[in-house]
Order: structure tokens, then C-alpha cells, then sequence
């Protein structure tokens, strides 16, 4: 089992991995961690957060 990450270190992940800039060396530290949740809850919220954005500024703009 694999050390617990930081929460800088795996929303940096998130993003990383949102982007496709992943490193080899984040990558397998990330996958090294026995529990893929972390990673899971904080890419939904990301991506709600990058939804919920948009949807502010289209409303914005309009």
C-alpha cells in the first residue's frame, strides 16, 4: 500500500490528469495508492466546478 497523497497533491493530479500533462512519476505514485476514491471525488467536483463556470459565464455573457 502506498502512501496516503496530499490533498495539493492529488487535486494537482486531478488537474494534471484533466489537461492530459499527467507526469510518468505522478502517475505512478497516484496509481501506487490502494484507494482510486480520493482521486474520484475530488475529479467530479473539478469538473463541477468547471461546469458550474461555464454556465455562469455563458449567463453572463448573454
Amino acid at each position: 500500500m502506498g502512501e496516503k497523497p496530499r490533498l495539493k497533491q492529488v487535486v494537482t493530479s486531478v488537474i494534471a490528469a484533466l489537461f492530459g500533462v499527467q507526469s510518468q512519476r505522478n502517475r505512478e505514485r497516484d496509481v501506487g495508492y490502494d484507494s482510486p476514491a480520493i482521486y474520484i471525488i475530488t475529479g467530479v467536483i473539478m469538473i463541477g466546478l468547471v461546469i458550474g463556470a461555464l454556465l455562469v459565464i455563458v449567463s453572463w455573457l448573454t
